[in-house]
């Protein structure tokens, strides 16, 4: 049964995520003191130990959830069969990316630490959060940024995410705004997201420009398998610079999640397997592939249970 690969973003992180598969799986332990030799510092310290509002912090959360979930992928390269595609929920992408061999894990290792850095400094220069919006459409959703374009503020439509599920991003006003009139234009909810910056937003240019320069820099292959984008929610192709394009455009595009699963369902896959901490994408895929089998593989328990399959 061909599978498509799922890689989760920031958010999936938590503090003792990947010490039972270092504990439990030689592959795994290596994969994370290979990333603290390579980074300098005890990413893996950090991961397993926490504390919580030091792994949260992007530079930090982001390599931690690229080597967690190329952990996992190590230890089930063989296991799961043919993949018929492969794509990442924003930081998730470049980590589909490692696992297809666009990129070594030590360039991806690197890129994800410089992302979240240039990340992190664009929301110090430009200060901004993003908030979750449930139970109203995507017609909606651009009303209410339009809206609030007209008053002067920066609001977009981030993510994607499922049929009535869309987080917003912007200038901390414009947040702060639209939770309460979303709520008055018939959202369910309004909920702001524990977040330092306005990801996927014009207010991330900044950090786009100095991640472009970066990746010039990296070596690119053809992936082994097809990656999905997030920006086109089609297959990034072979040309390494388009690759890169791809990449840097992220950054400030809107990640186009629900579109993403239904191209990967177009390739071929009949059975998701989401690689990391957690099983947020395994979640949404009750709304976004009904009816087709989504696993979550980040514990020794559940690859152990995968094994059995």
């Amino acid at each position: 049964m061909s599978t498509g690969l799922l890689f989760p973003g920031q958010g999936s992180q938590h503090a003792g995520m990947g010490r039972a598969l270092a504990d439990r799986f030689p592959i795994a332990r290596r994969t994370f003191e290979e990333a603290d030799d390579l980074l300098g510092f005890p990413l893996s310290r950090i991961a397993w130990e926490g504390p919580a509002e030091r792994l949260v912090r992007t530079e930090n959360a982001q390599p931690a959830l690229f080597v967690h979930s190329l952990a996992v992928h190590r230890i089930m390269a063989e296991r799961i069969g043919p993949v018929a595609a492969a794509a990442g929920h924003s930081l998730g992408e470049l980590s589909a990316h490692a696992a297809a061999g666009t990129f070594s894990f030590a360039d991806g290792l690197r890129a994800v630490r410089r992302r979240g850095e240039l990340m992190a400094a664009a929301g110090r220069s430009a200060p901004g959060s993003m908030a979750a919006l449930l139970g109203i459409g995507e017609a909606g959703v651009e009303a209410l940024c339009a809206d609030a374009r007209s008053r002067g503020m920066t609001l977009v439509a981030a993510n994607l995410n499922a049929r009535g599920q869309v987080v917003v991003s912007g200038g901390r006003a414009a947040i702060q705004w639209v939770l309460e009139a979303a709520r008055e234009r018939g959202a369910r909810r309004a909920v702001p997201l524990a977040v330092s910056a306005a990801f996927h937003s014009p207010l991330m240019a900044p950090a786009a420009a100095g991640f472009g320069a970066f990746l010039d820099e990296i070596e690119l292959h053809p992936p082994a398998f097809p990656v999905v984008s997030n920006v086109t929610a089609d297959q990034t192709g072979n040309d390494p610079a388009a690759i890169r394009r791809l990449l840097v455009r992220q950054l400030t595009a809107p990640v186009r999640w629900i579109e993403c699963v239904a191209r990967m369902r177009r390739l071929g896959v009949r059975r998701f397997a989401e690689l990391g901490p957690g099983s947020v994408l395994a979640g949404l895929n009750r709304r976004n592939a009904r009816g087709v089998p989504a696993v979550a593989i980040g514990t020794p328990e559940a690859i152990e249970r995968e094994g059995e399959r």
